[in-house]
């Protein structure tokens, strides 16, 4: 039996009301969206079944999602042992290590230059952290959003060769980054570029570039979060060092930071990133980095954080400094060892991150009028505005993305060029999209992976860039399957029990990649749909026949399809698929269901 105990796994295989039945048929639902159930092969069901004991509904959906055989045990169970790739397989990783032993060894200033976001402080964080454990004392050098932008830049680089940096790493950033790193190699500055954002055919003129996407790179770990990147970074200098009887620290003290960055930046949590997520949310636990103790305990989080915490209540307040205050805050405050440093950091992140939510309900409200106007049929969605603040741009891309249900950009303008931030969906690449855009000629810059993406346009080539990606989206045959809901199938409201949630989450870390279980709940009375708050609907969801409750929610969908509909088939009987969620209160456990869409039963 992998990952369940015992009395689970008797519990599930004699209790009728738990297992998950799969459902052939496709349904239509009230917001327009086509129902599909993942397919499962009964023999494959069968194998899996015999081979390892798993209750039929895990073992369903292991098989619905492409769970071979032979990496059941690791996918229940993820480790770094049978995860971990050996970090040379990646170009230039070896000469960015010796080159980082070297400095270290040889008491040279190393300076780190990340971005803003929160996989560029996790980077510099992971970074500063080990170097500091092995005796270095870096600079860090995180830009400014609004007066530097994007990736490293000419003089923020020289500036730091004044300072006595010997050697730069900067991380989340750089790999198109040709005229500051020209200018750098010129001065005489070495700098090793740790990225995973999408390269051209060209390099830049760096001492090293190790990233898992440069178009010459042939490792299957193209999935990486720069946070990822840097930690085999860090595994590959400790190799190097110890071969000089150094003395190594032990890095998954710093999962924790891995597992934030990784989850905060959308990537596929597959193979490696599923590992470094799985541990590092344990290392998280144990609450050991100052900073993130101090932000769980402002959030009142007494449970072990999950991915739900890292990507919803840390993230966000890391990035804040870096969309509306400082842009080095989140890298202090993951850096900090001092509980009262730690706490006076995070209180300033959290005033910005108040800040942040007022400036984003503002843009929000122009940008989603603007996408309501727009053709439905369009297969993209693009906005833009003037004065918009460009520190909130990528969260308004997400919501626009969630609401339509297809790939986002957002564009704030100001002075004639626009300043963008792009999310997408399955199918669609938003990353080589904009490299597309680039080496067309209608972007300044622009760069990214294929969920998110960020570009700089002058304003009068957007309408030539909508139409350019546009016909990218059109042409991109998976981009229509933002338009299905795919379900991994069907349980009763009886059925929905915390032992039930339990045994599901057996089947996390779920994020882009593997996407939390969403099932369906059939044949249920929508008793009592109302408003909470200004955005969100809830209501309560009734068992004709068994006469069994449960609670469910749908959050800001206010005004939308979804909001509409729910509020519409008050005690009517209708299906709801959704995402059954673990809920305590007074050392009682109870389920609800994060309600995804709805259809009338037929």
């Amino acid at each position: 039996m992998i990952g369940l105990s015992d009395d689970q796994a008797i519990a599930y295989k004699h209790d009728a009301s738990h297992p998950i039945i799969q459902s052939s048929h496709h349904l239509l639902s009230l917001t327009g969206r086509q129902w599909v159930w993942r397919d499962t092969d009964d023999r494959q069901v069968m194998t899996f079944a015999q081979k390892y004991g798993l209750p039929d509904m895990l073992t369903r959906i292991l098989v619905a999602r492409g769970v071979s055989l032979d990496e059941v045990e690791n996918f229940m169970n993820p480790s770094l042992k049978a995860s971990m790739p050996d970090p040379s397989h990646l170009l230039d990783m070896d000469m960015a290590a010796e080159r980082v032993a070297a400095a270290i060894m040889g008491g040279e200033r190393i300076a780190i230059f990340g971005d803003y976001d929160v996989d560029g402080a996790t980077s510099s964080a992971l970074l500063v952290r080990y170097l500091r454990s092995v005796g270095s004392d870096p600079v860090m050098y995180i830009p400014d959003r609004m007066k530097e932008g994007y990736g490293p830049n000419t003089a923020a680089l020289l500036a730091l060769k004044e300072r006595g940096a010997a050697l730069v790493i900067t991380v989340d950033c750089g790999t198109l980054a040709f005229e500051p790193l020209a200018a750098a190699h010129a001065a005489g500055l070495d700098v090793i570029v740790i990225d995973h954002h999408i390269g051209e055919a060209r390099k830049p003129a760096c001492y090293a570039l190790v990233n898992p996407n440069r178009l010459d790179e042939t490792s299957a770990h193209g999935q990486l979060a720069a946070v990822g990147v840097a930690f085999l970074l860090t595994v590959a200098v400790n190799r190097c060092l110890r071969a000089s009887r150094r003395e190594t620290p032990d890095l998954k003290q710093w999962l924790d930071i891995v597992a934030l960055g990784t989850i905060c930046d959308v990537v596929p949590l597959t193979g490696i990133n599923r590992a470094l997520v799985a541990q590092g949310l344990k290392v998280m636990a144990a609450r050991g980095n100052p900073g993130i103790r101090t932000v769980l305990d402002m959030a009142a989080i007494t449970e072990a954080p999950g991915v739900y915490h890292a990507g919803f209540v840390i993230g966000p307040r890391i990035n804040a400094g870096g969309r509306v205050g400082k842009s080095d805050l989140g890298v202090r405050l993951l850096t900090t060892d001092d509980d009262a440093e730690a706490l006076s950091l995070a209180q300033e992140l959290d005033k910005h991150n108040s800040e942040r939510k007022a400036i984003e309900s503002m843009v929000l409200e122009a940008a989603m009028a603007q996408a309501e106007a727009a053709n439905p049929e369009a297969p993209l969605l693009i906005v833009a505005g003037n004065g918009w603040h460009p520190g909130v741009i990528g969260i308004v891309a997400g919501r626009l993305k969630e609401r339509f249900h297809k790939p986002a950009a957002v564009i704030a303008v100001e002075g004639g060029i626009g300043k963008a931030s792009a999310r997408s969906v399955s199918g669609f690449d938003f990353g080589a999209a904009v490299i597309a855009a680039h080496e067309a000629g209608l972007l300044v810059g622009g760069g990214g992976h294929a969920m998110a993406a960020g570009f700089t346009v002058e304003e009068n080539k957007i309408p030539a860039l909508i139409e350019f990606l546009r016909g990218r989206a059109s042409a991109n045959r998976e981009s229509g399957n933002a338009r299905k809901l795919l379900l991994d199938g069907v349980a009763s409201i009886g059925g929905a029990t915390p032992e039930l949630v339990a045994s599901l989450e057996h089947l996390g870390p779920f994020g882009q990649g593997n996407p939390s279980i969403r099932l369906a709940i059939q044949n249920v009375v929508n008793l009592k749909p109302e408003l909470v708050g200004e955005h969100h609907v809830k209501t309560l969801l009734i068992d004709r026949l068994s006469n069994a409750r449960l609670s469910a929610i749908a959050f800001r969908v206010a005004g939308t399809k979804l909001g509409d509909a729910l509020l519409a088939t008050r005690g009517k009987t209708v299906d709801i698929a959704g995402q059954l969620r673990l809920q305590e209160w007074n050392g009682k456990q109870s389920v609800s269901l994060m309600i995804e869409d709805i259809c009338l039963s037929g």
